[in-house]
């Protein structure tokens, strides 16, 4: 299970580019997916062997400087509720000023692990200046510059030192399936109509959920746990940065589950915010089920839910193969279609396909269609196979794996997915030397 690292501090001291550091290393291998960059600031990350998901909070931040210290002093609040670790950044070249020293008591009193980062530390007398850090009283500061990477193996060793071991997610669990959406878009509404009983209070605020509840559920013969993501918060809690929150919580919630369940609402259409989600989903390898609520209050044309769709598998590409359910919470309109869905995407998602099946399947079509020459030099295929991992991904073996683009692998994927039936699923195809 994976901790979440927060990055804060006030605006331009280096959190974005420390961000784009830590991220790029992994990044490439691990999300060479186009539509990454649509969420630029959440990632996966990993040092020394240990993974954890990384928030730049600045990505957040919006509104005039008048505005900043309030939404900083609200985005420290919560990612210290949320984060298992907070990353400070400070910079060497400003000092001290007094909204570091106003972070740092927000700081002083959590019980977190706080790492103060001083940035733009790129000579020995930035170097000297740095000591001043030390009257914020948050103990060892570690000098770096975020544009160089001086500095920075020293402060992630310190970084997974200190990060909580989390125990591995026992495999017997129940599968998970997650409800996420933007707040408001009718989650908890959604799980009360389905378990029949108001377990959760439903209320018209944003965002009065506040930790995500688990319920056990039962239906169409299959077992499974509901995760709530919106959680019940404290009134006070209210009125802050919504967007950034149900971020962080969808982030923790996307990590432990086996399906997701998108919650949109119909009146608002699949937004920024909803479509960061879907890519959280996507690249963390989880199966997706959209769930377009509140579709009584649509005026309705001949082909309004043809078009709509037709809008938001636009936005998706090009993972496109994912169901889209056109649902009122109030009406109680397909929503038992919406788990038979969710239990049909989770099938998709943990189907393993014997070898041999694959290649007499995959052979003839990769002999149909070749990957094209690249400079003059001809990629064969000669296997494939699928890897034992939790969702589907296969490999294929093959003399010149470097040569094969990213057009012939998503032919290949789109294959696999019109074969073998993965709709919902994100599917990863690999090219290996034989």
């Amino acid at each position: 299970m994976s901790s979440i690292v927060a990055i804060v501090g006030r605006p331009n001291v280096g959190k974005s580019t420390f961000f784009n550091r830590l991220i790029q290393r992994r990044e490439a291998i691990v999300d060479s997916v186009s539509g990454v960059t649509r969420d630029r600031h959440y990632g996966k990350t990993d040092w020394n062997g240990r993974n954890f998901s990384v928030i730049d909070t600045g990505g957040y931040v919006v509104g005039s400087d008048d505005v900043f210290e309030a939404e900083i002093d609200k985005q420290v609040e919560l990612a210290i509720e949320e984060a298992d670790a907070i990353i400070f950044m400070v910079d060497v070249e400003a000092g001290v000023t007094p909204m570091d020293e106003e972070v740092a008591q927000l700081l002083r009193k959590s019980r977190k692990p706080v790492f103060l980062a001083v940035n733009k530390v790129d000579n020995s007398k930035r170097l000297e200046n740095a000591v001043e850090f030390y009257s914020l009283g948050l103990g060892k500061y570690y000098p770096i510059a975020s544009t160089s990477g001086s500095g920075t193996g020293d402060l992630l060793d310190a970084l997974i030192d200190g990060l909580p071991e989390k125990p591995e997610e026992e495999e017997t669990e129940l599968p998970r399936f997650a409800v996420v959406g933007r707040p408001n878009a009718g989650k908890s509404s959604f799980i009360n109509a389905l378990i029949g009983e108001d377990r959760y209070i439903v209320t018209d605020i944003a965002g009065t959920t506040r930790d995500s509840i688990d319920t056990k559920y039962n239906r169409f013969g299959f077992e499974f746990n509901l995760v709530d993501t919106a959680g019940i918060r404290r009134k006070s809690k209210v009125k802050e940065d919504l967007e950034f929150y149900s971020v962080m919580r969808s982030v923790r919630a996307i990590e432990h589950c086996d399906v997701c369940l998108i919650v949109m609402d119909a009146t608002r259409g699949f937004d920024g915010q909803v479509q960061n989600i879907f890519w959280l989903a996507q690249r963390n390898r989880k199966g997706i089920v959209i769930l377009v609520n509140k579709w009584d209050l649509i005026d309705k044309e001949t082909n309004t839910m043809k078009e709509y769709e037709k809008t938001i598998r636009r936005e998706m590409e090009p993972f496109v193969d994912v169901p889209i359910i056109f649902m009122s919470v109030l009406t109680k309109q397909r929503i038992f279609k919406a788990i038979e869905t969710a239990v049909e995407v989770y099938q998709n998602r943990s189907k393993k396909i014997k070898t041999s099946e694959l290649n007499d399947i995959m052979l003839p079509i990769i002999e149909a269609y070749p990957p094209p020459a690249y400079k003059g030099k001809y990629v064969k295929i000669k296997f494939c196979m699928q890897l034992p991992t939790p969702q589907p991904q296969f490999a294929f073996f093959c003399n010149l794996p470097q040569y094969v683009k990213e057009p012939y692998q998503r032919f290949l994927e789109n294959k696999l997915r019109k074969e073998f039936n993965f709709t919902g699923v994100p599917v990863s195809v690999y090219f290996r030397k034989k």
